[in-house]
């Protein structure tokens, strides 16, 4: 191990980094009034203790009134930021940890009514595709102003005791003083590169007339926009070379991309089923040619491709941020020799795509990722040894027997398919969201090495379950497709599962209808689009899978456009008739009053589950609690006391789509809050 490049040091100037790992910047979303408090503290120790060698907290803390966080950021403007990050940054370094923050102004990336309502501000006119705000175009007055705003935030940020900062200049207000695509100002801060550059040399110079020599300063840009007549990789060289000769920064942290629209996000930090560290070459060539310290994180999400990117000598540090929600204690097992026993991440973005829609970051299987202050990482042993019988192997289920067995209580799992997954492997059959199965594999690995027992192609009933004699009964049976939705012809439809199991062949011209938002109905049109069928998708909802998120839809839409799938939103089918060979589909709307029809061969719905709960029914009498939930002691993080039937010899609770309709995080939390007290 000690050989192992990701465990060397890195010096730059005073600090050394004590492996090559870190936690590029980002926004968990966690701030409590704009300041990093308790929860965002926790967030970032718990992976200070996994022993990661920098933590890059905020992205990006905003420097100014103006630069209203569009979800919820840090804002770095505010005097009373400095104690909460000194509270962060000192709990950090107690592990070694080195702290550094990233400041921005968001320029035009977000919108004039949010914050204290103020125009929003550019370097031209041109609005942003993702948030659509128009910006007044800067004014010097307004230039000035700003980077004094700038130089005020990273003062803080020193007299918090930070080890250092970096400023972000891809997709906020730094490039787009770069891009000519964004930049419309006359000289001094518009025309030639080097007078599109001048905004952020004068940042960087007050910043560091401000914080001294030794506070560590970078950049994060983009080195190639990816866009015509946009940065290009010639200009992105240029400007690495100016940054280093500059003698203000001490490191570059290289990106590729634009961020202005969600393809574009998703390109630059790619998700399921996109290629792995797709722009680590990239910021290797600059690497090469720079020779300066250079940073890169970009779907880098496991040990063997951060290592190679070290080993290479591609990157001086390598960012591993969503590797890092999935495991925090990542490196700790790369140190003790236990990679084999790391959570993966894969790829399923529910991190990201939550923070985009406004809500803070959850990994889609580590629910204490993002509630450290009440979930714990590391499982703690139970007092007293109990049997728990869990019924179901979906990722709830498999996720109730691994917290069981951590507690060191003696499980059975019972499960009727042949194989673990549940839902995941209906997801799975899809090549692109393979990796999905990553949560299933791991959680069977954990399970097996702690001595769960499992009975396959058993569908458990009272008397496989009561045999056991169990203290602690779990139902996480999961659910089946609601096939009643419709007023008429229900038997004449078939359901997204038929399409991804198999079960059902695509039709030549085909109806996809969605009504629960999720990944099924996209799934299976590309299942079908893909067999050369014609295909529209429907949704009475205003926009298309609102529970599929925005950077996962960027590949479904990618590929149903080209294959020319039809896109109906606003419409709801109520009905479908049989008229000889062909089926007559029923639409109408919420918004009006309509009565179309559709004539195809094959209608598919999507109507989400209901849940498979008959063994439930039939435990809850014989159970202590009937199968009731405290729910205040849930919250609270105490164990169910219920005891309402002196007759009933265990505990029962049923979890994720046994009880409704959610999605496979809802399960595994379920599970965690409930098992870690059992």
């Amino acid at each position: 191990m000690k050989n192992d490049p990701l465990l060397q040091p890195l010096q730059l100037k005073h600090l050394t980094l004590k492996n090559r790992v870190m936690l590029t910047s980002h926004e968990p979303a966690y701030p409590e009034d704009g300041m990093p408090k308790a929860l965002y503290r926790a967030y970032h120790v718990e992976r200070a203790k996994g022993g990661v060698a920098l933590t890059m907290t905020a992205g990006s803390a905003a420097v100014s009134r103006d630069s209203p966080p569009v979800f919820n950021n840090i804002l770095a403007y505010k005097d009373e930021v400095v104690p909460w990050m000194r509270e962060l940054t000192d709990a950090c370094h107690e592990h070694g940890t080195a702290v550094m923050i990233q400041l921005t102004h968001l320029g035009r990336r977000t919108r004039w009514d949010k914050g204290d309502w103020l125009p929003i501000v550019s370097a031209s006119h041109h609005r942003e595709a993702s948030h659509r705000a128009y910006p007044k175009k800067a004014e010097l007055w307004d230039i000035e102003r700003l980077i004094q705003d700038y130089a005020d935030a990273a003062e803080r940020m020193h007299a918090a005791g930070l080890d250092g900062l970096e400023i972000q200049a891809y997709g906020h207000l730094m490039d787009q003083f770069w891009s000519p695509l964004t930049n419309e100002l006359d000289a001094p801060y518009g025309g030639s590169l080097d007078n599109r550059l001048r905004f952020t040399f004068e940042v960087l110079a007050s910043i560091r007339a401000r914080v001294g020599d030794t506070f560590l300063l970078g950049v994060r840009y983009t080195g190639d926009e990816c866009l015509p007549g946009g940065i290009d990789a010639r200009d992105g060289m240029a400007i690495s070379h100016r940054l280093k000769d500059s003698g203000l920064v001490d490191f570059l942290n290289v990106v590729k991309g634009h961020i202005d629209t969600d393809p574009g996000l998703t390109d630059v930090i790619p998700i399921q089923g996109m290629p792995s560290a797709p722009h680590l070459d990239f910021a290797g060539e600059i690497k090469r040619e720079v020779d300066f310290p250079t940073f890169h994180g970009a779907k880098i999400q496991d040990v063997a491709t951060a290592r190679h990117a070290i080993a290479s000598g591609k990157v001086d540090m390598i960012g591993m941020t969503r590797a890092h929600m999935a495991d925090p204690h990542l490196m700790k097992k790369v140190m003790e020799g236990r990679e084999a026993e790391i959570r993966p991440c894969v790829g399923a973005n529910y991190c990201l795509d939550r923070i985009y829609q406004g809500g803070a970051a959850y990994c889609i299987h580590n629910a204490a990722t993002g509630r450290e202050t009440t979930l714990p990482h590391t499982i703690t042993p139970a007092a007293t040894r109990r049997k728990v019988v869990v019924v179901g192997s979906g990722p709830g289920g498999l996720e109730a027997a691994r917290v069981a067995a951590e507690r060191g209580h003696e499980v059975v799992v019972f499960e009727a398919a042949d194989a673990p997954g549940g839902q995941i492997r209906l997801t799975a059959q899809s090549e692109r969201r393979r990796e999905m199965m990553g949560i299933v594999d791991w959680r069977i690995e954990r399970c097996q090495a702690m001595g769960v027992t499992f009975h396959f192609n058993v569908f458990a009933e009272n008397d496989e379950v009561l045999a056991e004699s169990p203290d602690v009964v779990i139902v996480a049976t999961g659910g089946l497709p609601n096939e009643q939705a419709l007023a008429e012809g229900n038997e004449l439809a078939v359901t997204g599962w038929d399409i991804l199991s198999g079960h059902a062949k695509p039709g030549s011209n085909v109806l996809v209808y969605d009504d629960a938002g999720d990944h099924t109905a996209l799934q299976a049109a590309e299942i079908i689009a893909q067999a050369g069928s014609k295909v529209e998708y429907m949704t009475a909802d205003r926009a298309l899978a609102p529970e599929v998120m925005a950077m996962n839809l960027v590949p479904y839409m990618r590929a149903l456009q080209k294959l020319d799938v039809t896109f109906t939103p606003t419409f709801r089918l109520t009905g479908i008739r049989r008229d000889g060979s062909d089926l007559v589909a029923s639409i109408s709307s919420d918004y009006t009053q309509l009565d179309l029809e559709r004539r195809v061969d094959q209608v598919v719905v999507n109507f989400g589950t209901l849940p498979m709960d008959d063994l439930y029914e039939e435990l809850k009498p014989l159970s202590s609690n009937r199968g009731a939930v405290d729910y205040d002691d849930l919250i609270a993080g105490r164990a169910q006391a219920l005891d309402t039937n002196p007759d009933g010899t265990f505990q029962l609770f049923r979890i994720g789509d046994a009880i409704a309709h959610r999605n496979t995080h809802a399960a595994i939390y379920d599970a965690l809050r409930l098992v870690k007290d059992l």
